[in-house]
């Protein structure tokens, strides 16, 4: 059957449950006998939403099929219960029920048919959770450096270009918890069941740099903050060492229950916000610069180091492997997904709880940047040599800022931390420390969740979590170790800005994909996105792929002067923008641009999937070669299917 042809068949549903429970209660287990077929797209575009690879069973499809129409809001629809069990979580939050509760007028003007919504405490205390995990990402040491250097070589100037992308990432991951409430699958989960299997596994790869570049910063920040704490005497390839354990600490809490796990999240942000908080009060920054940086779009004076330090705010920011790691954490809650009011609530206090988390990690960012933009900007080698020598620091602070009238050229976390020793004594230093330390620990627990979904989504694949730690933190730790031994402290911080640059090019391999999947009527139903978030959605993709491009041709000229170097570049530069160009078409596809279907890609082509009522899966090829009809098996179910 032809991809046109299937648009034409009539699906009557009524009359397939009926069919389906009359072979189930005299059949029992038996295959049904129909070999009408029963396509999942219903008269929508065919481009493969919704198939199932890793169940094959009539069951499977079923469960499938019954995602799509809970959300539809026809009962009619329906197929069977909504599955209860969920393989990521052992047990989930349950929801309390509010009787009697009274609509607020705010909700009313933030969400559509608003008459229908009731707000209560209790129910967002219920949905509180996953959104703090999250933001968890926007407080990492990569993001910490990412402030100290923005206010060291733009003052308060970029205060702006921080809060304009954490709300892009506020509203990728809404778009991302969305995803996971109403599907009742993570983007993984999505994208294993929907690409082919080339580009889902290159895509995964993608993925899974993301998560080792994103632990490789953590593994640093960590090492750095104990040796800072220690005065020095555990070195960095000791701290680095001492990585390889604490992450096995994130087990220990995993077994005490999903909300023990939550609140000890909660109570890392916390130490975050209060060290930072503390330093901030310390330093004491004017008010007023703060207020300009944060709502006046500019930057006067400043320098290429400053321009390249606003875009990659945007890749420390927003983390590709986060989109991934929210859409899995709201699973963790009890929502009836078969009742679409139910949907609706979840969505609601979701992204509430998102506004709340993201709002307090912004503010702690806003704590770095300001320090030390009001402390460092513009400030000599001599005047914090001066400040060192009037305190007591274990420190060898010559070695850093020597005694000239030269401009602090480099900060790093760790000389950040020197600089708040040396001006405001050995507490700030030892509080900072306690800050980058609380960071690293909790940006390694939230990367080790991710790195699990993502692997057993992507790979279908079923994983003990001690074995995918060891395999990601020793990929992570080689490298560092091996530059902390041989190299030194400014080295390995100044890792964490190639590490930025990773991670910004890995961005639109998350972008794209939850842009794709949250616009498909056949996935989302009613709540795909609407056109302001499409277009919001596509003018971010071209500006980050924009940025990537600039990021590149700037970071190209300090790689080795070799004609190997160059041909290296170019050549995986060509195979990323080609893995975009598909990514893009694909998405292109899911948004109404059908004729691109016509396109063949060779190992990629969409396929339109169907499924008769034996349970058995067939694909029609929508983007390459059509099948010639005399290589089909004389006994397949299209030689029996119905038109």
């Amino acid at each position: 059957m032809s991809a046109d042809e299937a648009k034409e068949v009539p699906v009557d549903v009524h009359k397939q449950e009926d069919t389906m429970g009359q072979a189930t209660s005299s059949q029992g287990n038996e295959e049904l006998g129909s070999a009408r077929e029963l396509t999942l797209m219903g008269g929508q575009p065919e481009y493969g939403l919704l198939q199932n690879h890793s169940d094959d069973s009539l069951s499977g499809q079923l469960d499938n099929m019954n995602s799509i129409n809970a959300v539809s809001g026809d009962p009619s629809r329906s197929l069977g219960p909504v599955p209860e069990e969920d393989p990521d979580f052992e047990q989930r939050v349950p929801i309390p029920e509010e009787e009697n509760a009274q609509p607020m007028k705010l909700f009313q003007l933030m969400f559509d048919k608003p008459e229908k919504y009731s707000f209560s405490f209790r129910k967002l205390w219920a949905f509180t959770g996953p959104g703090f995990l999250m933001s968890i990402a926007y407080l990492d040491p990569g993001n910490i450096e990412s402030d100290l250097q923005s206010g060291f070589h733009a003052n308060f100037q970029l205060l702006w270009i921080l809060m304009l992308a954490t709300l892009m990432g506020l509203l990728l991951q809404r778009l991302s918890a969305r995803l996971g409430v109403v599907t009742g699958m993570h983007l993984a989960e999505v994208c294993y069941r929907e690409y082919p299997k080339v580009p889902r596994i290159v895509l995964w790869l993608m993925v899974e740099i993301a998560i080792i570049g994103s632990d490789m910063q953590e593994v640093i920040g960590t090492a750095i903050a104990f040796h800072l704490l220690s005065n020095g005497k555990i070195p960095l390839y000791g701290g680095v060492l001492i990585t390889i354990t604490d992450t096995f600490v994130f087990l220990f809490l995993d077994k005490y229950g999903l909300r023990k796990l939550e609140a000890f999240f909660g109570l890392l942000i916390t130490i975050m916000a209060i060290t930072f908080g503390y330093e901030y009060i310390t330093v004491a920054p004017d008010q007023t610069k703060v207020l300009a940086g944060l709502f006046i779009p500019r930057c006067q004076g400043c320098d290429k180091q400053a321009g390249l330090q606003a875009v990659g705010i945007i890749g420390a920011i927003i983390m590709p492997h986060n989109i991934y790691l929210h859409s899995a954490l709201v699973k963790s809650r009890d929502v009836r997904r078969e009742k679409k009011e139910a949907i609706k609530e979840a969505n609601m206090y979701f992204f509430i709880e998102a506004c709340i988390a993201l709002l307090v990690a912004f503010i702690i960012n806003l704590f770095v940047v300001s320090v030390f933009a009001e402390g460092l900007y513009k400030h000599t080698n001599a005047e914090i040599y001066n400040m060192c020598e009037a305190q007591d620091i274990a420190f060898n602070y010559t070695k850093y800022f020597p005694d000239n009238t030269n401009l602090v050229e480099k900060m790093d976390i760790f000389k950040g931390g020197l600089y708040l020793g040396c001006e405001f004594g050995a507490v700030a230093l030892y509080i900072w420390a306690i800050g980058i330390l609380a960071s690293g620990q909790s940006s390694t627990m939230t990367g080790t969740y991710a790195g699990q979904f993502v692997m057993e989504g992507f790979l279908n694949l079923k994983w003990p979590r001690w074995k995918r730690i060891m395999l990601t933190r020793s990929i992570a730790i080689l490298p560092t170790i091996t530059i902390a031994i041989f190299k030194g402290v400014d080295d390995l911080t100044g890792m964490n800005d190639l590490l930025n640059v990773v991670m910004s090019l890995q961005l639109p391999f998350a972008l794209i994909p939850i842009l794709t999947f949250t616009s498909a009527d056949t996935l989302m139903s009613d709540f795909k996105n609407g056109i302001i978030s499409k277009i919001f959605c596509v003018l971010l993709a071209v500006a980050i792929i924009g940025i990537n491009m600039f990021f590149v041709v700037t970071y190209v000229p300090s790689l080795p002067q070799h004609w190997a170097m160059y041909v290296l570049v170019a050549v995986i530069l060509c195979a990323y923008l080609v893995f975009i160009c598909y990514l893009v078409w694909y998405c292109l596809i899911t948004l109404g641009v059908t004729f691109l279907k016509n396109i063949p890609i060779p190992c990629c082509s969409l396929t339109a999937q169907t499924y008769n009522l034996d349970g058995l899966a067939e694909e029609e090829d929508v983007g390459g070669t059509q099948e010639s009809p005399t290589t089909e098996e004389p006994n397949s179910s299209k030689d029996n299917a119905h038109p």
